[in-house]
């Protein structure tokens, strides 16, 4: 049996705790991916379509948006992946958007305040709601990607 990774030991602070879960999921979805033979990364596992590829291309555009202020106008397009792309540019490009979403947040000392992106006519939720829904959204995801990989290959933990 595959040894699981416990939940991350964090500090003390509410910041500190919400980045720490935050950057569970971040870590796990992107070791799914990472190193799944073509095509199956790309292949749909489940009858919606689904499939690893698409999962973190999509948590890549949800980064952008939330964090980076970036306008999303197709977010059913986001599950989609050029051909051209293989896993590792997708992995490559999520772990780089992680990268640049954690510099806005560590400039972030007050979990009240908006999110500091810039999206005309679209309110800034707080950071506390913001690091909360992304917890949400990305655990959901790399639940999916933890069945979709173990169905290819076996591959199971996180």
């Amino acid at each position: 049996m595959p040894r699981d990774t416990p939940p991350p030991r964090t500090g003390n602070s509410e910041t500190e705790t919400l980045l720490g879960f935050l950057d569970y999921p971040r870590t796990s979805i992107a070791a799914k991916v990472d190193g799944c033979p073509e095509p199956q990364v790309r292949t749909a596992g489940v009858p919606s379509g689904t499939n690893l590829l698409g999962l973190l291309n999509h948590l890549t555009f949800v980064e952008r948006a939330m964090f980076l202020g970036e306008q999303v106008t197709d977010w059913q397009g986001t599950f989609e992946v050029a051909r051209a792309d293989r896993g590792a540019d997708v992995v490559a490009r999520y772990r780089k958007t992680v990268e640049r979403a954690n510099e806005v947040l560590d400039r972030c000392t007050d979990l009240g305040a908006p999110v500091p992106r810039r999206q005309p006519g679209h309110p800034a939720p707080s950071i506390r709601w913001a690091l909360t829904h992304m917890i949400e959204e990305t655990g959901r995801h790399a639940g999916q990607a933890d069945i979709l990989r173990e169905l290819i290959d076996g591959t199971a933990g996180r």
